[in-house]
């Protein structure tokens, strides 16, 4: 049973409203965003890469990534070890636009948490950082734990 009743990801989904509606004034969606947060986290990374990380097929990042350089927030390089490909650098003006969504994100958090005593927001914030360390160890090891739990939970394994 999930005591927490999703209400970690229910609050993300909140910031991640405001977020959007706030940087749509810059003129980026979501998907754009992580497209080019996967650029800037991985300078010189090809379409195929992208694809990789984001979980999304290559038609969409090829369509993410165009609008990204027509909109000034990304560039491209001939690739020295394949002719075929790509790789994608993100550019000042995008670096620009992540501190604005860090930014925004940081500012609904600070307002959220505003309320607590100070006791109790040091304590969520060890709490979290613990539950986040767990989280980025899983991933890194590219899931193995949560693929296991999986197994039993898919119905065609059944």
């Amino acid at each position: 049973m999930d005591i927490t009743k999703r209400k970690i990801t229910k609050i993300a989904r909140e910031v991640g409203k405001f977020t959007v509606r706030t940087l749509r004034e810059d003129g980026i969606g979501t998907a754009e965003f992580d497209v080019l947060h996967a650029i800037r986290k991985n300078p010189g990374i090809t379409q195929a890469g992208v694809c990789r990380i984001v979980g999304i097929d290559k038609g969409a990042v090829a369509r993410q990534t165009a609008n990204l350089e027509a909109k000034g927030y990304l560039i491209r390089k001939e690739n020295p070890g394949d002719g075929r490909s790509q790789l994608l650098f993100a550019t000042e003006k995008a670096e620009g636009l992540k501190h604005s969504k860090a930014y925004v994100e940081a500012l609904f958090y600070e307002w959220l948490l505003q309320p607590l005593p100070e006791a109790e927001k040091q304590e969520f914030a060890r709490l979290l950082d613990r539950l986040y360390r767990r989280c980025k160890a899983e991933s890194r090891a590219d899931f193995p734990e949560m693929n296991q739990r999986m197994k039993g939970c898919r119905p065609d394994e059944a």
